[in-house]
């Protein structure tokens, strides 16, 4: 017996057809008296899948025309369709409701014998990624106890799965600063540590600069960091004179108008016994070590963004991507008034 679409359900009213496709998948929500009630997503499935047939009162409908109705009712309807269809595909048991678009269980389990194992999000690949709604979708599956997926369905059809959490990056570098600050002069963008002793005091304290021949290069945001300490004074070297802290911010800000987000991070980074290097060659802010950078790899690259960050989610894959294909995890610093909070992205298959 097919079943009947009614608005925004399909009812299956004989009950043994009910209860054969409720045993075989767990689908729709068995309703007194042996009635089955399946939402538009299931019951589009079943009907793609040839285990099922609907009508309404003109008589049969097909799968476009059943996928329409539900386009109708539900936004981005063919968005969470993709994405539910793949999961069901993989052998899960998928069901709607709740804030999130779907609910994953266990491989094997079902909503008789096991809890929901995953929140899953689904989203088009031309869809804004808006780091606030985000991280609140984070935040409220950690409140569950529950693993976030979220599957972006790129055009071709093709979906990416994303694992996104919250991260607390530690280190095992120690630094501690003996005696005077160290010395260097400023040229234009470029601060550089002619002196031997300092640059060697600034490679053993910390790991800061890079040896470029004779001479000790720092970044800009190095240097900051060190000014802040008192660890370093900065010489302008066609005046020789010497440059306040805040005044060679300023300085930086015209060089680098998100100076002072990613010298936010620096500084974090720094707190956490990390050590930090620029990560431009990863297309990303920073790099990040747990330990002495001669002796183990990176682990972190960490893109600096502001606490009402937006982008598209092209630019998100291709971060994920690109940390992946050099072993390392991708992190968003996320920099408000109050706190910094990284954000860690893994691509993932379910």
């Amino acid at each position: 017996m097919p079943g009947e679409l009614e608005e925004d359900r399909v009812m299956i009213k004989d009950s043994a057809e009910a209860s054969t496709i409720y045993n075989k998948g767990c689908y729709g929500y068995p309703m007194s008296g042996g009635d089955l009630e399946l939402d538009l997503m299931e019951a589009s499935y079943l009907v793609e899948s040839n285990r099922l047939e609907v009508v309404n009162s003109d008589g049969p409908i097909t799968l476009e025309d059943l996928i329409r109705a539900a386009s109708l009712i539900h936004r981005d309807f063919e968005i969470d369709y993709t994405v539910y269809r793949d999961l069901r595909q993989r052998g899960y048991i998928v069901k709607t409701g709740g804030d999130f678009n779907f609910r994953l269980f266990p491989r094997g389990g079902t909503p008789n014998n096991s809890q929901t194992k995953s929140w899953v999000m689904s989203v088009s690949e031309r869809a804004t990624f808006q780091i606030d709604p985000f991280v609140a979708s984070i935040e409220q599956a950690d409140q569950t106890r529950k693993e976030l997926l979220t599957g972006v369905v790129d055009e071709e059809g093709d979906i990416t799965y994303y694992h996104p959490c919250k991260s607390e990056p530690k280190g095992n570098v120690n630094v501690k600063w003996e005696g005077g600050p160290a010395v260097a002069s400023l040229m234009e963008d470029r601060v550089l540590v002619f002196d031997q002793k300092s640059a060697e005091k600034l490679q053993d304290h910390g790991y800061y600069g890079k040896q470029t021949g004779a001479v000790l290069q720092l970044s800009l945001i190095e240097a900051a960091h060190l000014m802040e300490k008192g660890w370093l004074e900065v010489i302008r070297i066609a005046s020789n004179r010497r440059i306040n802290t805040d005044r060679f911010k300023k300085r930086a800000l015209k060089f680098q108008p998100d100076f002072d987000l990613r010298l936010a991070v620096y500084n974090d980074l720094r707190s956490r016994s990390l050590i930090v290097k620029t990560g431009f060659k990863y297309g990303s802010h920073f790099r990040v070590y747990d330990d002495d950078p001669d002796k183990t790899h990176a682990r972190w690259l960490v893109h600096s963004i502001p606490n009402d960050y937006e982008t598209i989610w092209p630019e998100i894959s291709r971060a994920v991507r690109l940390a992946h294909g050099v072993k390392k995890e991708i992190l968003f610093a996320r920099v408000s008034s109050e706190k910094i909070e990284y954000i860690k992205l893994t691509r993932v298959r379910p």
